[in-house]
């Protein structure tokens, strides 16, 4: 007799409606690139986009941020796409996100709390597990005037840790936990710089923006099988593999979690400890998408974000990826006479490895020769 079939139950999709409040002296290609970034963001996070709303304004106001006048828009733009959550491109106060969503009575998070959602997501290793919590403990100290509210919203994208509620995380005495996160990654951080000690290769760290292809040079350098997916923040915890330069010698090269624009404070003082990897290199393998309309946008984040992880004098070679492409092609002639050190770089199609081996070997070599003249 032929058994029934079970009905297997699925999550119901989070459909959300993007706002981007766009203030006096804001780049309005630079605004509209912001908005395509949270589009995929969102997309990261598992939520469909069912709709934007965008305005302009002189400055926010100190209660919604956006218009009073835009909120009767938005609620009607929630109801005819049947949107469950509404993410801001802009960072928001607690006042605002209260105001927000007793005005609305829908979810309403900030461009942060979704960045710190998809870490969480993303978060494989217990390091990594560490990491996030404490930010997300950080996050929402900073939020604790409003917190009794919060979370009247439950499920879906917003404030989760791994593995715990944010009812649990509220009712748990928050500084005792920071503090002793903190603790475990102090261990962690010792733990590393024992290992590192105890090296005797070279340290190349590749960094770069967010899904610029960091993952896929891992894979084409070493075969390392490093999970590479067309998203944003596809990896989140370092990975090392040993490569072998033209010369003989041989290196460890490690891949870090990428950077983006607005990313959190709190969430790049809490991977400090997995970030330390860039400032303690011997040479940095700058990673960019030589096609993307805003490529110096995307190395000044970078740059800036290096700087703030105390990573910003380490040597660094440019590396101009996605060459192959129409986009990158069409800019290369620019790009070459802005950066005229880079080196173009196909990593799918492993275009331009052997020449960044050998500037690799000539970097490091310099850097050693200058060492021993300088004791």
């Amino acid at each position: 007799m032929r058994k029934p079939s079970r009905k297997i139950e699925t999550a119901p999709v989070e459909k959300v409606l993007l706002v981007q409040v766009v203030l006096s002296g804001q780049d309005k290609d630079m605004a509209e690139d912001s908005l395509l970034e949270l589009e995929r963001l969102s997309d990261t996070a598992g939520a469909v986009v069912v709709g934007v709303i965008t305005q302009r304004r002189e400055r926010p106001t100190a209660g919604f941020f956006i218009g009073e006048g835009k909120l009767v828009d938005i609620q009607l733009a929630c109801r005819q796409a049947k949107a469950n959550t509404i993410i801001f491109d802009n960072d928001l106060s607690a006042v605002q996100v209260n105001n927000l969503d007793l005005a609305l009575g829908i979810k309403v998070i900030d461009r942060t709390e979704l960045i710190l959602q998809i870490f969480a997501r993303r978060a494989r290793s217990a390091e990594a597990q560490i990491q996030v919590k404490l930010a997300q403990l950080q996050y929402l100290i900073s939020r604790m005037p409003v917190s009794v509210k919060q979370h009247r919203f439950h499920g879906g994208i917003g404030m989760r840790g791994p593995g715990e509620s944010p009812l649990h995380l509220r009712n748990e005495p928050m500084r005792r936990q920071i503090k002793e996160l903190k603790k475990k990654l102090d261990k962690i951080q010792q733990r590393r710089r024992m290992t590192r000690q105890g090296r005797l290769q070279a340290v190349v760290c590749i960094v770069g923006y967010t899904n610029a292809g960091k993952s896929t040079l891992l894979n084409a350098f070493s075969s390392a099988g490093a999970y590479v997916d067309d998203r944003l923040f596809a990896t989140l915890d370092t990975k090392t593999r040993l490569v072998y330069l033209p010369d003989g010698r041989n290196i460890l090269l490690t891949d870090t979690v990428g950077f983006i624009r607005h990313l959190p404070h709190g969430l790049v003082a809490s991977f400090r400890s997995t970030l330390e990897v860039a400032s303690e290199a011997n040479l940095l393998l700058l990673v960019t998408d030589a096609g993307h309309p805003h490529f110096s946008d995307q190395l000044r984040v970078v740059k800036d974000t290096l700087a703030e992880i105390g990573a910003g004098n380490v040597p660094s070679l440019l590396l101009l990826n996605k060459c192959d492409t129409p986009q990158a092609k069409e800019h290369m002639p620019r790009l070459m006479e802005a950066y005229p050190d880079a080196l173009p770089l196909s990593a799918l199609q492993k275009e331009g490895l052997g020449r960044i081996k050998e500037i690799i070997a000539e970097r490091l070599k310099s850097a050693v020769n200058s060492c021993n003249t300088n004791r």
